[in-house]
């Protein structure tokens, strides 16, 4: 179950965390994958962790959030079965205190970011099928305190993830996303070391029981269910939103 053989996957943000995860899972099953990522020796890390596992992995420096750039790069890999948008930045702050330049710059990696590599992958897609994973969030569902920018790019995320799906059910392109609730990265230690300096264990606990099984979430976990839908397993399913939150949103309530 779950082979990938023959598949070529592109996987966004796969330098790190969530993204990182998903490149070594699909890897394992047999995919060849692209590590796409804005960091150059992150990508490489990941290629050369892939290699040693047996896999076979190619590193893409790729900026998400310029178009030109992204039809360059798909343009070289020519085959896509599966494309994983996992690159994503957050950003802290109300309606009042986010600033305009830190709207566009989440505007222009979260949605920009995740239509760029749509509108790269499908034509390619349209050839054979395939599969799409967005990364979406809890917060495209429920309100976060300070997280309003960062909420209306997953919103926007899963709005084109029902779109897509949509618009290309007949091209045999399956379209669907996944929303976590927190997830232990690296991203989440700098960002808790940065913000709370000195009160890291205690910041920390508090953010993992914010989710009623009492833990944050694993990138392997998030991999896991990735790979699900990228597999022919689940060819009955598209244009859905898969959460894994722990129970977050519904039994917070």
């Amino acid at each position: 179950m779950f082979s990938l053989n023959n598949k070529t996957a592109v996987v966004t943000g796969a330098g790190s965390g969530i993204g990182k995860a998903v490149a070594l899972t699909l890897a394992n099953q047999g995919a060849r994958v692209f590590v796409a990522d804005l960091n150059a020796e992150n990508a490489a890390t990941a290629v050369d962790e892939i290699i040693k596992n047996g896999g076979a992995a190619e590193a893409v420096v790729l900026n998400v959030a310029g178009q030109n750039d992204v039809i360059a790069a798909f343009a070289k890999i020519e085959k896509v079965d599966i494309l994983v948008n996992c690159a994503g930045i957050s950003h802290i702050g109300n309606a009042e205190n986010t600033s305009e330049v830190d709207f566009d710059k989440v505007y222009n990696v979260n949605i920009k970011g995740t239509y760029n590599c749509l509108h790269a992958a499908i034509p390619f897609m349209k050839k054979s099928g395939g599969a799409i994973i967005n990364i979406s969030s809890i917060a495209a569902k429920v309100g976060l305190n300070d997280r309003f920018a960062y909420s209306m790019s997953k919103g926007a995320v899963y709005a084109m993830t029902l779109s897509v799906a949509k618009d290309y059910i007949n091209d045999n392109i399956r379209c669907n996303c996944i929303s976590p609730a927190r997830v232990h990265t690296p991203f989440v230690d700098g960002f808790i070391a940065k913000t709370y300096p000195g009160r890291e264990a205690e910041i920390f606990e508090k953010l993992s029981k914010s989710q009623p099984i009492g833990r944050m979430g694993k990138p392997d976990e998030m991999a896991a269910l990735i790979l699900y839908l990228c597999s022919d397993e689940a060819s009955f399913i598209t244009g859905s939103d898969f959460p894994i939150d722990g129970g977050f949103v519904t039994l917070n309530s």
